[in-house]
């Protein structure tokens, strides 16, 4: 038995017929019909290969059809497909246990600690993991605002896509109540006009004590941020800055809830990212790495203090697949991969002798490349046409024809085996997190060719 009874060319001609796509016109999609995938790499149905540079949605941090994880999945299929989540079950409660355990990896904090994450609570994916971060910091202060980033991106339901920065929360305003932007630290475009990484990180957070201060701190209920910014830039904090935003957090009573949906499971050299600097949030969003997007799953890792808030009354919130055992099979699956195959140690070292180094040698023979900024897996190549203006290669918000020589890149990486991630003026590297070091200096050699044609924008 097959597991479908059709032909790659009816795929493209029923997805256009029935599928509707996110984020897009329908009328002017065009989608790729992918057959199959391994590794670092999938094929589409005229036999093109491609190398993944984009893990898809940065979610494929194992690689593609990972064999040990594709035969956990089939193992618990076979015992256990559903369960209710007001059961226990063993697959959940060795997930739960082993996202604690990483999520702690290098803590000094005790068991009994109140601010040790200690537990998790599962959702379907990063939206819907934002969506009750907030609500349990709300209910946890008994405060209303929430106060975010501009550069973010938090999910596209009603809370996460207020939450998130970036034009894409435009159509949907208004939305959620009681959100308050604030500029976050960008070294390169600073909003400061800061001069170095120290000066950056003091006045990004002098302006967040002002934003306090006229908001009223003992309104707030919490500080939601993207520990390393993801699609709106790869922007890696400075020295200093998560330590400051925990500081205020600690002296207003505000919960800091870090978003690792995407920088967390390798993606930034440590299984969550906020480990690269020896801060702890006391609420974390996950979901995409945590199984590499196999099954659909995420959740919130929660601090004891702020779990014990629903030890004596219900939390007002669920979701039918909360734990979903066939996904948390899949996460445990997939860390004690990590583990075994110590995908997180080499994720690191992707970053510093690969892709660093890498990176550095486009920008010295491009010049329409501006900046390059990462670590991990995790990096971006900003565009501009002008080092010395830092005028971008694009607009922001770029569409239509203005838009065109980010999508002639785009297309040239595509018809050269490689698939890219791009957004506004920047490609980010961001193959699976186990990609061999040969797979990676591969594609980088074609974003070395096709970088030519963004340098024929070049004014400076």
């Amino acid at each position: 038995m097959t597991v479908l009874d059709t032909n790659p060319a009816d795929a493209f001609a029923n997805d256009r017929k029935h599928v509707f796509h996110s984020w897009s016109a329908q009328g002017a999609l065009n989608p790729a019909v992918v057959t199959r995938a391994e590794g670092s790499h999938f094929w589409t149905e005229d036999g093109s290969k491609y190398l993944d540079f984009s893990s898809q949605l940065v979610n494929v941090n194992i690689g593609h059809q990972h064999p040990k994880l594709v035969a956990a999945i089939k193992e618990y299929a076979d015992k256990l497909c559903t369960v209710a989540p007001f059961h226990a079950n063993d697959a959940r409660s060795e997930a739960a246990r082993l996202i604690v355990e990483v999520a702690g990896t290098g803590s000094t904090k005790t068991d009994d600690d109140p601010t040790r994450l200690d537990m998790v609570f599962f959702t379907n994916g990063g939206a819907e993991a934002t969506e009750n971060a907030v609500r349990m910091a709300r209910l946890h202060t008994g405060r209303n605002k929430i106060l975010n980033h501009y550069r973010s991106y938090h999910g596209a339901t009603n809370g996460a896509i207020t939450l998130t920065g970036d034009p894409r929360r435009w159509p949907s305003e208004p939305g959620m109540p009681g959100v308050v932007k604030f500029w976050g630290p960008y070294p390169y475009r600073s909003a400061f006009h800061s001069t170095s990484e120290a000066e950056e990180t003091e006045r990004a957070l002098q302006h967040l004590d002002d934003v306090l201060m006229v908001e009223g701190a003992h309104t707030v209920a919490a500080i939601i941020l993207e520990t390393v910014v993801g699609t709106n830039g790869i922007l890696v904090p400075p020295p200093g800055y998560l330590q400051g935003i925990r500081d205020r957090c600690d002296l207003h009573g505000i919960v800091m809830i870090c978003d690792e949906v995407m920088s967390g499971f390798g993606r930034c050299g440590e299984w969550f990212a906020f480990q690269n600097w020896g801060v702890q949030p006391d609420l974390v969003c996950f979901a995409k790495g945590v199984n590499s997007g196999y099954l659909p799953l995420g959740g919130v890792v929660i601090s004891r203090a702020i779990a014990d808030s629903f030890k004596d009354k219900a939390f007002p919130g669920g979701l039918t697949y909360s734990g979903h055992p066939l996904a948390c099979a899949s996460a445990v699956a997939s860390i004690n991969i990590f583990k075994e195959e110590g995908i997180i140690e080499h994720a690191r070292s992707l970053g510093a002798d690969v892709i660093a180094p890498g990176l550095a040698k486009l920008q010295a023979n491009h010049p329409s490349v501006g900046d390059v900024r990462g670590l991990g897996v995790f990096w971006a190549i900003e565009l501009v046409k002008d080092r010395a203006t830092r005028e971008p290669l694009v607009p922001y918000n770029a569409a239509g024809a203005d838009a065109k020589p980010m999508a002639d890149l785009a297309a040239a990486c595509k018809a050269r085996g490689l698939w890219p991630f791009t957004h506004f003026n920047r490609v980010h590297v961001v193959p699976p997190c186990n990609t061999p070091a040969a797979l990676v200096e591969e594609g980088l050699a074609v974003l070395d060719d096709v970088l030519s044609l963004a340098d024929q924008h070049y004014t400076g």
